[in-house]
């Protein structure tokens, strides 16, 4: 099968405990330089993390979010890049739409109803992610009882009901499945879900993005650690690609770029 030719969204962590590089660009002035670095490799799309949310990061106030944002924002916007933030908090995500960013997304897939109209009156583009939790960061809870593909579906279904009911534009919206603890704490679930991706752009007819990269169920399934999951994570996100992903959120935007790059040259190998 030929791999999709996804965009790359860029993480950029300006967090104090991120599970992948610690506090290592809560500066704004490293940050900066990484998200530069970020889209000379390849990236796409900017996102920007202003707090963890794996099952042991700390609690990060909305107003601390904002802070972090608000000194990084002006120097990202002079990159000319699209811009997305990452938070389930709605005062950030209403200060995100405030402040023109291209894109929210939400681990918690837009739970919150309060912000509904501000949202449909914004032209941000939004991705909803599915997790097992209902809100909040990641926990070590198990999946839930029977096929966590028919869990995935009907909060898909029950949440775009009432994103269309609010009047925000289905066009809009890109869907993610959750990997990891989101998914539960055994690692063979994201694997499952991870091997039959097709299924949800199948049962939805919406674009779809995905994020394994340096994710705890791959390095649990090889055995690697963090500094060793860039060949896992590759492999996965070549996977994702094979499924037809439009998007893959990664912390290696240059491995991927060169990787996606290859695969199109095959592809495109004369006959």
């Amino acid at each position: 099968m030929a791999a999709s030719t996804p965009e790359i969204f860029g993480i950029v962590n300006i967090t104090e405990d991120s599970f992948s590089d610690g506090g290592k660009y809560l500066d704004p002035t490293r940050a900066l330089t990484h998200a530069r670095g970020l889209l000379e490799a390849g990236a796409d799309i900017l996102d920007i993390g202003p707090a963890s949310s794996h099952p042991d990061a700390g609690t990060v106030t909305p107003a601390q979010e904002i802070e972090r944002l608000a000194a990084l924002w002006p120097a990202l916007k002079q990159l000319g890049a699209a811009l997305s933030v990452d938070s389930f908090q709605p005062e950030t995500q209403r200060w995100a739409l405030q402040n023109d960013a291209d894109w929210i997304n939400d681990i918690n897939g837009f739970c919150d109803a309060s912000l509904y109209d501000e949202l449909a009156d914004a032209p941000a583009r939004l991705v909803l992610m599915h997790a097992i939790q209902s809100k909040g960061i990641a926990t070590r809870a198990p999946a839930p009882e029977g096929d966590i593909w028919t869990h995935i579906l009907r909060f898909f279904e029950a949440r775009l009901e009432a994103l269309s009911k609010a009047g925000i534009a289905r066009d809009r919206l890109v869907l993610d499945p959750g990997m990891g603890f989101f998914l539960g704490n055994d690692p063979q679930t994201s694997l499952n879900v991870l091997a039959d991706l097709d299924r949800l752009k199948a049962a939805f007819d919406l674009p779809v993005m995905i994020c394994v990269s340096r994710k705890s169920f791959l390095r649990a399934l090889s055995g690697c650690s963090i500094d060793e999951a860039g060949p896992v994570s590759l492999a996965a996100e070549l996977h994702a690609a094979q499924q037809g992903v439009d998007y893959i959120r990664t912390h290696d935007a240059k491995q991927l770029s060169q990787a996606l790059g290859l695969y199109r040259r095959l592809d495109d190998k004369p006959a």
